[in-house]
């Protein structure tokens, strides 16, 4: 401690405050903090079968003040824990400390009581599979933070927080700066701001990311909701709207998704299971050059239907299918315009792809055309 080279070693010396509304404290306060500690809880933890009071014993080691409590000795330890020790917040802190001063090395090993056969989640599966093409099909993965500012999120790229179809971003009360307001509602800003970064190396420059966004729902007990997304752009001397699009259709590809967009309009309206592309009018992208991607579901849930080329990702009846029929019911509006005007039902807006508009590069500091493409990936499982 930086005490032990003052003229009077280890000793504090006592400040009083005074508040404006009369009341007054002494600071820093040395007064030892107490709380409890389960002895059942310790052992359980540990593998151990110590006593309560060698437990004492080891906590003592750990400059923790430890006796049996006096309602309940074989079970309770009533514990002082020092100012100087602010790490100690839980129970599981003092659990620590005993295996600390007991020794890791020394506690006993043993076999799991159940045997389970890991596999990854079906979203995290479906993830590791498009990063996989991606890559193959020569693009680089980026891991931008997830956090961002509102005017990168929104301003810059000529939106407004709360429109249709971007949902309220969730916003942090004291961010630490401006660059960390809110948790992004589109992988779009990252993928701009990692193009920014490198904009001196050798073009073409293709990037993607797979990856969660974030935004408000009020009909979630936590408030908010996570969505898989998948996002790529390209810069380099063209638009590079092709470079995207065939993108596209090579995950389409790979998730055995036909493209229905060719077919004649009452043949399209038949298709059972497919995607396709409609123009669209987005102020972030260059008028005319932007497109949103919609996806018809396959109509029956068994596992065959299901399916991926890596083999099935849930079971008919399953916990995971279950799951997958969540996160497909929380998903928004599942019904789009046919370029007849009428409706097609059941068909899923999962995305957009096009070139960005002049503005929105301007922004962003970049001086070269280029195409995004983001889509909501939890459709496919």
């Amino acid at each position: 401690m930086f005490s032990e080279y003052c003229k009077v070693p280890f000793e504090v010396e006592p400040v009083k405050i005074n508040y404006p509304d009369g009341t007054s404290r002494m600071s820093p306060d040395m007064t030892p903090r107490a709380t409890t500690a389960s002895v059942s809880y310790i052992n359980a933890a540990l593998g151990l079968h110590l006593s309560p009071s060698e437990i004492c014993t080891y906590l003592t080691r750990m400059s923790l003040h430890a006796t049996p409590s006096p309602a309940s000795p074989d079970e309770v330890l009533d514990v002082q824990i020092p100012p100087t020790r602010p790490d100690i917040l839980h129970e599981c802190d003092i659990m620590e400390d005993v295996g600390i001063a007991y020794g890791f090395n020394n506690l006993p090993k043993g076999l799991p009581p159940t045997n389970t056969v890991a596999k990854p989640l079906p979203l995290n599966k479906l993830g590791d599979i498009l990063r996989r093409e991606c890559a193959s099909a020569g693009w680089v993965e980026v891991l931008p933070l997830i956090l961002c500012s509102h005017d990168e999120n929104f301003a810059h790229l000529n939106r407004k927080d709360g429109a249709p179809g971007s949902g309220a971003a969730i916003k942090l009360l004291n961010p630490a700066t401006q660059e960390f307001q809110i948790v992004r509602t589109s992988l779009v800003p990252g993928l701009l701001k990692t193009l920014r970064e490198n904009k001196a190396l050798p073009l073409p420059l293709r990037i993607f990311e797979c990856s969660d966004i974030a935004v408000q729902d009020s009909r979630e007990e936590r408030m908010s909701r996570n969505y898989r997304h998948l996002g790529a752009a390209v810069m380099d001397k063209r638009g590079g709207f092709e470079v995207v699009h065939g993108l596209l259709d090579r995950l389409m590809h790979i998730l055995e998704v036909p493209f229905i967009g060719a077919l004649k309009p009452e043949e399209r309206e038949k298709a059972e299971h497919g995607y396709y592309i409609r123009e669209t009018q987005d102020e972030m992208y260059f008028p005319g050059r932007a497109a949103t991607i919609h996806y018809r579901p396959r109509p029956s849930t068994d596992a065959s239907s299901t399916a991926t080329p890596m083999g099935p990702l849930s079971t008919a009846g399953s916990a995971l299918e279950t799951v997958a029929q969540a996160l497909k019911d929380a998903l928004p509006s599942t019904t789009a315009t046919a370029s007849n005007g009428t409706q097609e039902k059941g068909d899923l807006q999962i995305g957009s792809l096009g070139i960005l508009h002049p503005s929105v590069l301007d922004n962003f500091a970049l001086v070269n055309p280029c195409s995004v493409l983001e889509i909501n990936v939890e459709p496919f499982l």
